[in-house]
């Protein structure tokens, strides 16, 4: 059996899949390790988060095709920061964005560690975060320490990776499991800090 698990390129599109814009198509350029969180991953986020995000503030790193960052914002999200090194992602989200005319979508093309210092510099606060990485890069745990000065007791931190084993560190690290799910292998969870304030952890 092949046992080469490396991301490879996925072009094409994916579409979203609630909200204002349900089933508005969103570009995927053909890159090396651009992997969008598949359909059904995503309809469990939204699920957890509770369908609605009116109101609410969303940094979307790492935002690939844009499909996490987009999807808030359908759903109603205040506003929408989506951070992208590779400057055709970056262009591909801001064509969606002003195609679906999101006027509360800002789209950065950054380094997303480097992203981060700049937003805690300048004092923002996010109630919800989307951590997806390229798997190879494994800067899962580097984003995660990287946005705590990003968010509150209350905010809620999306991480993915293609494995359990980040799980299994996040307790020494400060967070809590939120939420977690699998697909396929594709692992992922819903965190929060645990400080005092936090409200308690849900079973998924």
């Amino acid at each position: 059996m092949p046992t080469d698990r490396r991301p490879r390129p996925h072009g094409g599109e994916v579409r979203i899949i609630g909200g204002l814009w349900k089933r508005s198509k969103l570009a995927v350029p053909d890159l090396p390790g651009l992997r969008p969180t598949p359909d059904r991953v995503r309809e469990t986020v939204f699920n957890w988060l509770g369908q609605t995000l009116a109101g609410l503030r969303v940094l979307d790193l790492y935002a690939g095709s844009g499909a996490l960052g987009l999807e808030a914002a359908s759903r109603g999200a205040a506003s929408v920061l989506l951070i992208e090194q590779h400057p055709r992602c970056a262009a591909a989200i801001d064509a969606a964005a002003q195609r679906l005319g999101a006027a509360q979508v800002q789209v950065r093309a950054a380094d997303a560690l480097a992203a981060t210092h700049g937003l805690a510099r300048a004092g923002e606060r996010f109630d919800v975060v989307f951590i997806d990485p390229p798997y190879a890069s494994a800067q899962q745990l580097a984003a995660l320490r990287a946005v705590q000065p990003l968010i509150t007791p209350q905010s809620l931190v999306y991480v993915e990776a293609d494995t359990d084993h980040l799980f299994d560190t996040l307790d020494a690290e400060g967070w809590t499991l939120w939420r977690r799910g699998r697909a396929g292998q594709v692992h992922f969870a819903l965190l929060r800090r645990n400080t005092p304030g936090a409200p308690s952890a849900q079973n998924p």
